[in-house]
């Protein structure tokens, strides 16, 4: 019973790291991009035999395919994160956000965030500006981009990204595979395990193995759902804030702008000269003025006294003579 158990416990133990290293290949070949989802894969660590267990044999395990995650990905469907930015010119903001919230609901998707705001003209006149992230299925994107642009005055940016992640996908298949066949042989040696030393050591690497086995999980969902739902963000502009004025033809917000920049240029250096001047050159003048004015005017105000005393007797002198 002993030598059974003894095997099947080195046949996790080796499945498991060979899985392991292999994995550490492929990763550091070319490193996942897990985005926003906040996970990192792990390697399986080493798992500590049970002190009653023989250890003068060894099992060789049958060989796995977690190595050849890469040569895997090239024959199959790519698995293709899209994802688009737009800057859009609108007559009314409020309105485009709505339409394209419901466009999102129409094909199949949902709204991420949205955000309605003013900014102001240059007239000072409060214009509503608005964003809004929505998620779309991948193969309705173009449609999707090319409706929102139907309704916009003007396209001021466009950026469409797309990141490959079939490699990465293959290798978290790889590293689960070899994961769970080391947890079910592992669950077959706890079921078969005598002594309660041996029991704790082998459910002890059962919950490592298995909190593995989650976290992988959740990074393939996070692959597959960004795979399947494109994010489109976009940046409604209102229509009044880049509209040019113009009188008869001519066309002043040129010189309007600048006229206005440097105006708000000159009250910024003013304003800082004035706090500089009262905060930094005006307590250094006052100190200066105590430590060597003050002692200066003393001294002048004595001569001037003594002179004046000095003329004051030279003239009692003159009176009595």
């Amino acid at each position: 019973m002993k030598r059974t158990l003894f095997f099947m416990l080195i046949a996790a133990f080796l499945l498991a790291a060979c899985g392991a290293m292999a994995s550490q290949r492929s990763m550091s070949t070319e490193a996942p991009a897990y985005g926003d989802a906040g996970y990192s894969p792990e390697l399986l660590p080493a798992m500590p035999m049970p002190a009653a267990m023989p250890t003068e044999m060894a099992f060789a395990p049958e060989s796995n395919k977690a190595g050849g995650g890469n040569v895997d990905a090239a024959g199959r469907e790519r698995l293709v994160i899209k994802n688009a930015d737009l800057s859009i010119v609108v007559k009314d903001p409020e309105a485009a956000m709505t339409a394209i919230t419901n466009l999102a609901a129409e094909l199949g998707g949902f709204v991420v965030s949205s955000n309605l705001y003013q900014s102001y003209a240059s007239n000072g006149l409060p214009i509503p500006e608005a964003s809004v992230v929505i998620r779309v299925p991948a193969e309705k994107l173009d449609q999707a981009l090319k409706t929102i642009k139907a309704d916009a005055v003007e396209v001021q940016s466009e950026t469409q990204s797309g990141q490959d992640v079939t490699s990465e996908y293959v290798d978290l298949e790889s590293q689960l595979k070899n994961l769970e066949a080391a947890e079910a042989q592992l669950t077959e040696i706890m079921r078969k395990a005598e002594k309660t030393e041996d029991v704790l050591n082998v459910f002890n690497q059962l919950t490592s193995i298995r909190g593995q086995i989650e976290s992988i999980k959740g990074q393939m969902k996070y692959f597959e759902e960004s795979a399947a739902l494109s994010a489109i963000s976009v940046h409604l502009v209102a229509e009044e804030t880049v509209k040019p004025i113009e009188v008869l033809g001519w066309k002043p917000e040129g010189t309007v702008r600048d006229a206005i920049q440097n105006l708000i240029y000159f009250w910024q250096d003013f304003v800082d000269f004035l706090i500089v001047f009262v905060l930094n050159f005006l307590p250094k003048l006052l100190t200066i003025a105590v430590v060597f004015g003050l002692p200066i005017w003393l001294i002048v105000r004595a001569v001037r006294n003594a002179n004046r005393r000095r003329k004051a007797k030279q003239e009692a002198l003159k009176e009595e003579k």
